[in-house]
């Protein structure tokens, strides 16, 4: 009986398991279009995981989704979309909802926002990358130099930028969870597609990194608990 019983929870439990670390079935519809252009742009190198759980974070691979502000596959609003397409030639004719152009102008904007940016690794350079992407990169910098006025590290994202910012709460969490999605969650479902890893060593622990501590040296209960202990929300908490 024990062992029927166990077999029955292998045969429901692991396909569930399998399902949840999966990718959208839609991805594999762009999967040749998303290789093919950030090879175009950033040569054999690119960072092809990356770029596919930030399309996975954007819009789930929905072309034609849209949000109170963005549209299309890679979410662009209005006034980005017509900047970027004022940049780029291939670019000009602007159709958000065009995957092929979501594709190519989420690579080029990428590439754009990582360009004056100043940071210690590729790692924290991509996580400021994206984290100018969802907020913009204003707000990144201003952020930076805040950092830096509170004696830590302005060309470091991790721990660091990452744990400070002027703008709301509400703002703040969705911007500071932007970048660890895609890079510490999303990004190795899509490993296989080929191109490396962004942050790889944090991925898989390589190297082991310090628990996050609070003012009183203890561990944080959680990544959040601890920027409202340390960072700027301690005084509004």
């Amino acid at each position: 009986m024990r062992k029927a019983l166990l077999l029955v929870l292998l045969i429901v439990v692991a396909p569930l398991a399998s399902a949840a670390m999966d990718y959208p079935k839609a991805a594999d519809r762009y999967k040749r279009t998303l290789i093919r252009w950030a090879h175009y742009y950033d040569g054999l190198d690119a960072t092809i995981p990356m770029y596919a759980a930030q399309i996975h974070q954007e819009s789930a691979w929905r072309p034609n989704v849209s949000s109170p502000y963005a549209d299309g596959l890679t979410q662009f609003t209005p006034d980005t979309a017509e900047w970027i397409g004022s940049l780029y030639p291939e670019l000009r004719e602007i159709d958000v909802f065009n995957p092929v152009w979501a594709i190519k102008a989420m690579i080029r904007y990428n590439n754009k926002l990582a360009e004056g940016l100043v940071a210690s690794d590729e790692c924290n350079l991509k996580a400021m990358v994206l984290a100018s992407y969802n907020g913009g990169k204003g707000w990144i910098l201003r952020d930076k130099n805040l950092t830096e006025q509170n004696g830590f590290d302005r060309n470091v994202w991790w721990d660091n930028v990452e744990n400070f910012s002027p703008r709301a709460k509400w703002a703040f969490e969705e911007n500071r969870d932007y970048p660890r999605r895609i890079l510490l969650e999303h990004q190795t479902l899509y490993e296989s597609w080929g191109g490396p890893l962004v942050c790889e060593e944090m991925i898989y622990g390589t190297n082991e990194d310090p628990p996050d501590l609070d003012s009183s040296g203890d561990s944080c209960d959680s990544f959040f608990s601890c920027i409202f202990t340390v960072g700027p929300w301690a005084a509004r908490s």
